[in-house]
């Protein structure tokens, strides 16, 4: 199989009261479903699993379906439906045969299934369609023919046909992409033969200026396409299928990256498509240690945070504290945490005019000193952390606690609240464009 030789499907809702199958395609293969089990019983117990939604996401490849179907308990099934492939030489006639008309191409694309190209494929000997006994069930419950669980997939696998035939098609063993270049190559070359066959040939080729006239009578740009529901979801890599990889691959790492990128695909392309996109700024991208931390917030499975952690040269306390920081403001947030950096003179005078501004009344707290490469600040661990305060008023309920307050100013020009906790400094919440503001946020005890 190649890389685009798997399609996973998410959940449906549930589908109550209505009937599964609308499309001639659809309905034929519940008919394959309904005659060729052996206890009906069982099929209509599996409807029923279908309509309330107990079919997981359906991963389809050439030859099979998988999904887990959960019981009313909640137990779930590893459930699979095997579907004979074609053969080399049934994919050359029934691609002869779809080549050979536009129409069923375009039909195709359109996501229809001509009942005439499906008619001249059963005269040729190639049955686009399972029959009575072609959709094998297998299933982790025990049962040897179709049960509850199987008749559950085909019935959900018939919504997807309705929406999608080319789900058919790969499951008789090609992919989209693959099937669409194969008949657009197909097309062309006939047609090709039939222009040669029709002109004489000739050596006078086309003038510059017709070409690059010609270009101004071509039609405009078809719109953007739509913004998906939803991310998509990367195929499943528990499938039945040994994978030929490495023998220390994680898996769920894998299976939690592919997620990831699509989820961020999907956000980037809400953000390309969103009104005034065109006007706004570009964004600079994440560095390796950024985007690490990202996909830490990102992940629940332990190993998988552990491992960004490492990668990233952090222990667990690090990157949970970046993790924190990361849930405030994203980049500029972790590197208020993380980033020393000496302002210039004229960011530390905005900075004390600030401050000044900020308790110009008297009613704030007692701001014992402001420490910084720049000042008079004892040496110690936050020497360099850019202006920051620290509080020192003894009717502070929160040093009454042991706690202390501090603000970090980032290079962006923001205040960052910090609060100290077990002897760390912690993100206390998001960044404010003045420093009162932040300091503000500080007045709520930690959770």
């Amino acid at each position: 199989m190649t890389e685009n030789d798997e399609r996973t499907f998410p959940a449906l809702p549930p589908a109550p009261g209505r009937g599964f199958a609308h499309t001639w395609w659809g309905r034929s293969w519940l008919s394959a479903l309904e005659d060729g089990a052996l206890d009906g019983q069982q099929v209509k117990a599996g409807r029923r699993y279908a309509r309330s939604g107990a079919v997981g996401a359906v991963s389809v490849r050439p030859g099979g379906l998988t999904a887990v179907v959960r019981d009313r308990d909640g137990t779930g099934h590893r459930t699979d439906v095997l579907v004979q492939e074609f053969t080399e030489a049934e994919w050359d006639r029934l691609l002869g045969l779809a080549a050979a008309e536009s129409g069923y191409i375009a039909a195709l694309l359109d996501r229809e299934v001509p009942a005439e190209l499906a008619q001249e494929a059963t005269a040729a000997g190639v049955e686009l369609l399972p029959g009575m006994g072609d959709l094998d069930p297998r299933c982790d419950c025990g049962e040897w023919d179709h049960c509850p669980h199987t008749a559950a997939l085909c019935y959900q696998v018939a919504r997807l046909l309705d929406r999608d035939p080319f789900v058919l098609l790969l499951l008789r063993g090609r992919g989209e992409r693959e099937l669409v270049a194969q008949l657009e190559a197909r097309s062309t070359a006939e047609a090709g033969e039939a222009r040669e066959a029709v002109q004489a040939p000739s050596d006078a080729g086309v003038p510059a200026a017709d070409a690059f006239a010609a270009a101004r009578t071509l039609p405009p740009l078809p719109p953007p396409p739509g913004l998906p529901e939803a991310p998509g979801q990367p195929p499943t890599l528990d499938t039945g299928t040994e994978p030929e990889c490495e023998p220390e691959l994680d898996v769920d790492a894998v299976e939690f990256l592919a997620q990831a990128a699509a989820d961020e695909a999907f956000r980037l392309l809400a953000l390309a498509l969103a009104p005034g996109h065109a006007d706004r700024a570009p964004t600079a991208p994440l560095t390796v240690a950024e985007d690490a931390v990202r996909l830490t917030a990102e992940a629940s499975d332990f190993r998988v945070r552990s491992r960004l952690a490492a990668a990233t040269g952090r222990d667990r306390a690090a990157m949970d504290l970046a993790v924190r920081a990361w849930g405030f403001g994203g980049p500029a947030a972790l590197a208020a945490l993380e980033d020393d950096w000496a302002p210039d003179r004229a960011t530390l005078a905005r900075a004390r005019a600030a401050l000044a501004a900020a308790w110009a009344d008297g009613r704030a707290p007692v701001l014992r000193r402001i420490r910084a490469r720049w000042s008079e600040a004892p040496e110690g661990p936050d020497a360099s952390r850019g202006p920051q305060t620290s509080e020192a008023s003894e009717a502070s309920a929160s040093q009454a606690s042991g706690a202390e307050r501090q603000l970090r100013l980032g290079r962006e020009g923001r205040w960052w609240p910090y609060r100290r906790e077990a002897g760390r400094w912690f993100p206390a919440g998001p960044s404010a464009p003045d420093p009162a503001s932040a300091w503000a946020a500080l007045d709520t005890p930690p959770a």
